[in-house]
């Protein structure tokens, strides 16, 4: 085979490296939202994904062709439990990077005077999610930590002080009509070859003994493969982050059912509070899920939209 005469687009983006397994069901936070604001909140909630629905909004979308006409959104419904705070953490800004400093895991275990605020860069508050609270078998709960933003480093150490062994809802964090982030664990997809997992191109027939193969791999000199070059190996499973999720409604099951006849497939029945956000949520369903305040982009409106008719509607097998 001679040299190629057309050049083509690579293969697969490098955004996503390295394309391996999560360490964890747990999505890692690795930035949080600055919030300009006198009293202090938390950034994020733990959730579960239940399944997909159907909401038709009136689109409040000003200099758009369909502005206040009905618009259908595929949606994506979470299940969300009341979270337990169970601690407080303190962290140092120092050589670069974050490091702990002081832990706070009930409530009377320390006072205010105590707590090294001085040299406090970082508040974060300690939550617990129970997976049994929305119907999973998981017997351990799921700890993790939430940023914690708004007015000075003595206010947001107090406002999780007084948190400490309390029960938040996800109605006290967000709002409708808010846009928030979405982070979780893919689904999983195994160990895949470089034309499903980065879509190279199956090669010509007879070309080669090989069809589903990258035709060369790299030139003899240097005699290496580089990272660039789309090779078989892990494909899905990976952490992942949806950005700007409108929060169209939320509820509880008791008042305003949401789920489905025969339930959601793979979940079961939506007990307790639950919110519907716009598009889709990274993982299969009955996987973790953390809500978070929108990192980048405060300037769309942030009015609670006008919802027409929510459909649950399960596709026939």
């Amino acid at each position: 085979m001679g040299h190629r005469k057309h050049s083509a687009p690579r293969r697969g983006s490098l955004a996503y490296r390295p394309r391996g397994r999560a360490k964890s069901f747990v999505p890692r936070i690795r930035t949080w939202p600055k919030v300009e604001a006198e009293k202090p909140i938390l950034l994020g909630f733990p959730g579960y994904k239940a399944g997909t629905a159907h909401v038709i909004t009136v689109d409040d979308r000003a200099k758009t062709p369909n502005f206040g006409k009905p618009l259908f959104n595929m949606s994506s419904v979470l299940s969300l439990p009341d979270t337990q705070v169970v601690g407080l953490r303190l962290y140092r800004h120092e050589n670069g990077q974050d490091m702990a400093i002081a832990d706070v895991k009930q409530a009377g275990q320390t006072t205010m005077e105590k707590l090294p605020l001085g040299k406090t860069s970082r508040v974060t508050a300690v939550v617990s999610s129970v997976p049994r609270d929305v119907g999973l078998s998981q017997k351990k709960p799921v700890v993790l930590e939430v940023g914690v933003s708004g007015g000075d480093v003595k206010a947001q150490a107090e406002f999780v002080m007084g948190l400490l062994g309390k029960k938040v809802k996800f109605t006290d964090v967000f709002k409708v009509g808010m846009y928030v982030d979405v982070l979780g664990i893919t689904k999983g997809k195994g160990f895949e070859g470089p034309v499903t997992r980065f879509g190279v191109k199956r090669k010509q027939h007879k070309s080669r003994k090989s069809v589903r193969a990258v035709g060369v791999i790299g030139p003899w000199h240097p005699a290496a493969v580089m990272y660039t070059v789309a090779r078989a190996g892990q494909m899905g499973f990976h952490q992942r982050t949806e950005t700007g999720k409108r929060i169209l409604l939320t509820g509880n099951a008791s008042a305003n059912p949401v789920t489905p006849p025969g339930g959601f497939d793979h979940f079961g029945n939506v007990a307790g509070d639950y919110a519907v956000v716009r598009g889709s949520v990274p993982g299969p369903a009955s996987r973790f899920v953390l809500v978070r305040l929108r990192v980048r982009g405060y300037t769309k409106s942030q009015n609670p939209p006008q919802v027409i008719e929510v459909s649950t509607r399960q596709r026939k097998r």
